[in-house]
């Protein structure tokens, strides 16, 4: 499996507020997780065009990171920034 319990560790050691494995709550630890799952789904698109179900799940976490990108943009900028930097995400 691509996302192994070692990944979702390392991501959230990486990228979480409290710098710690367990921090899993924090919108900038999801917004993470959900970066390296759209990556890994976007590259199995790539070779299986016609996986229309993978393709709808791909564009469900879009949305869901997309709204947790906005909350953080409303909520601290400072914090918004920082993510799509470390991210190399644009809006």
């Amino acid at each position: 499996m691509y996302l192994t319990v070692e990944t979702k560790k390392e991501l959230f050691k990486k990228h979480g507020i409290a710098k710690s494995e367990k921090d899993t709550g924090s919108p900038e630890a999801q917004i993470a997780l959900f970066t390296h799952r759209i990556n890994h789904l976007t590259g199995h698109l790539k070779t299986h065009k016609k996986d229309f179900a993978t393709q709808q799940g791909l564009m469900k976490m879009v949305g869901k990171r997309k709204k947790l990108l906005n909350y953080l943009q409303n909520s601290d900028i400072s914090r918004y920034r920082a993510i799509l930097a470390e991210l190399d995400l644009r809006k």
